[in-house]
């Protein structure tokens, strides 16, 4: 690609030449490259320095034969995940490192065999695939709990001071907007000036169960510690991994939306009283999609999904409020009952159940 963008070339009889190059139909299609970047993010794929991704700039005025390609710099790494490659459209390429994508539409070329968008089910975990009780009275003390200890033994990691600094973001815009029991965090600081008032904060916001991305990396971080001693093992409903596998097994393509981070999900499903359950799940979303209640995050999850009807995606939760915002979004919704649960509005009008065998 250097050379050619050096020199001009000739397509079709036709000299190109750098204005060719820096021309509409190759920057809309380069423009792609980051679009298919950001779907691997929130389906769940590394990022890394293997392979890269090839587009074919769509212009009728040449042949396709001689059509040029644009392709990422560094590229993503291609190792397929357990549950193989995806295959919805406008989602992720499969396996195949050179498929041809259509610059105006985004999608795979019919001549490489896609295969039609299957159906698509989306599960919220708290209260739909986890009891409520072991999010309250296990995960929340255990991260509270060891807040501080994990502050003082990771204090001077890249890693937790992104931690610090993301909370204190959140804390001034706390403060600013009156939220009870915000503390500030000071800026220059000494360490034992820091994590106590970190420490408070995060007490505070687990005891109000604000669902902020903030807290919920923290929290994964902590998790992440305690399942690694084995201090934790994440409570699965019994009928949850026999529907997981029928709808592996069936080719349905099963994902998490919950407001825990993406980290805290893969470490609750790696870790469970079934074992490691995450060979039967596609990807997972969380808050930086956005809020659960809003529509916005559902309709960004269908995009980021590829279906081409919303209708395509089941939506379970617990939550009637997440159940309406997806609903808004044009997905089919379902509700789970289960033990510990919170009540429903009367004539809520949404199928509910109260195991996955009814799916």
């Amino acid at each position: 690609m250097a050379a050619a963008s050096a020199a001009p070339f000739t397509i079709n009889g036709a000299v190109k030449t750098q204005a060719y190059l820096d021309g509409s139909r190759v920057k809309e299609t380069k423009a792609l490259i980051p679009e298919f970047c950001r779907q691997f993010y929130h389906l769940g794929w590394e990022s890394g320095a293997g392979g890269s991704i090839t587009i074919k700039v769509h212009d009728d005025s040449t042949p396709k034969p001689h059509q040029p390609i644009v392709m990422s710099p560094s590229g993503l790494n291609w190792s397929t995940p357990s549950h193989g490659p995806i295959r919805s459209p406008n989602a992720v390429l499969g396996s195949n490192r050179n498929a041809k994508v259509s610059a105006k539409a985004g999608t795979r070329s019919p001549n490489n065999g896609t295969e039609p968008s299957r159906r698509c089910i989306v599960l919220d975990i708290e209260g739909t695939t986890t009891p409520i009780s072991f999010v309250t009275d296990v995960l929340f003390p255990y991260a509270r709990d060891s807040v501080g200890k994990h502050l003082e033994l990771t204090y001077d990691t890249a890693e937790t001071q992104d931690d610090i600094k993301l909370l204190r973001a959140q804390v001034e815009e706390d403060l600013e907007n009156g939220v009870p029991d915000a503390v500030p965090i000071p800026t220059d600081g000494v360490k034992e000036d820091i994590i106590p008032a970190v420490v408070a904060n995060v007490e505070a916001m687990i005891k109000a169960d604000r669902k902020i991305t903030s807290l919920k990396q923290l929290q994964g971080h902590i998790w992440r510690t305690g399942f690694q001693s084995n201090e934790l093992e994440t409570v699965i409903f019994d009928d949850v991994p026999e529907a997981l596998e029928k709808w592996h097994s069936l080719g349905i393509k099963v994902y998490i939306y919950s407001s825990g981070s993406r980290l805290a999900q893969r470490l609750l499903f790696g870790n469970t009283n079934y074992g490691d359950l995450r060979k039967y799940l596609s990807g997972f979303f969380d808050t930086t999609v956005g809020n659960k209640k809003e529509t916005k995050s559902y309709i960004e999850i269908t995009e980021s999904l590829g279906v081409d009807n919303p209708s395509e995606i089941l939506f379970v939760t617990d939550v009637y409020q997440e159940a309406t915002a997806a609903k808004a979004a044009g997905l089919e919704v379902i509700i789970s009952i289960r033990p510990g649960n919170g009540p429903l509005p009367d004539n809520h009008g949404f199928r509910t159940i109260t195991s996955f065998s009814e799916i």
